[in-house]
Formats: C-alpha cells, structure tokens, sequence
C-alpha cells in the first residue's frame, strides 16, 4: 500500500524547529502544563533583532567540554540540517559574521568608556565630599 508523505510524519528542515521538536519529545505536552512550556519556548536560527543587543548566558552543564567525553563524536545542529535540505546556511552564516564585527566594534567601545571611567576616578579628588558621605553612613 502507498503513503501519502504530505500527512506526515513531517521532518523538520530548520535547525530551530529540529530542535523545538526534540525538546517537545522530552516535555509531556497533552497536559496544560506541558502545552504551557512549549508555548514559552522560542527558537530562532541565529541571533535575531532584540537578542543581538542583550548579554550571552553560559550554561556550565551544557558545555560541550564538560558533558563529553573527548572520544564521542558530536555534530552541530546547522551542518546537520544543512545535509538533510535546509537552504538558509549561508544566509545565516553571513549575517553571524556581520553580528560579531558590530558586536566587536560595540566591545571595544565600551572597553574604552570603561577605561576612561578608571582614570576619571582615580583622578576625582573625593576629600571634599568623604565628610559628608561618612555622615550619612556611606
């Protein structure tokens, strides 16, 4: 007998919902609260408009250093939909370059606010206000 593969199952392409469909295996979603916590999850290929601009989060658990052992092989998630169809590699490759170089730009700027900041400090004479500050219980 012959299937109809536009029922399904269907195999997702993209790297975000390859993931989002790996995270709905592990989350029991016929409850209210499973369908709750895939509601809340969001996946994006790459960095998009309002995560650009905000500081990274390192989890230490999900390091790859820390959670495999140096013999197992791994496979990133992108080489892998790109092998099985997903079209936007290079796309998404090319906007990740363009992101760093205004992110370095922006990190170097903010080292020399930074250090700027240093030096005016150093500098500020504070004498005249330490009696004040102690006062107030500063």
């Amino acid at each position: 007998m012959n299937t109809n593969p536009a029922r399904g199952p269907f195999h997702f392409k993209a790297p975000a919902k390859m993931f989002w469909r790996t995270v709905r295996g592990m989350v029991n979603q016929k409850t209210a609260r499973g369908q709750a916590a895939l509601g809340r999850l969001s996946t994006f290929d790459g960095i998009p408009h309002p995560y650009d601009k905000m500081k990274r989060r390192v989890v230490p658990a999900a390091l790859k250093v820390l959670r495999l052992k140096p013999n197992r092989k791994f496979t990133v998630m992108g080489d892998l939909a790109h092998s099985v169809g997903w079209k936007h590699k290079e796309l998404v490759d090319r906007l990740e370059s363009k992101r760093k170089v205004k992110a370095d730009a922006f990190y170097a700027k903010k080292k020399a606010a930074l250090g700027l900041r240093a030096k005016a400090t150093e500098a500020a004479d504070l004498s005249a206000v330490s009696g004040v500050l102690e006062a107030a219980g500063y």
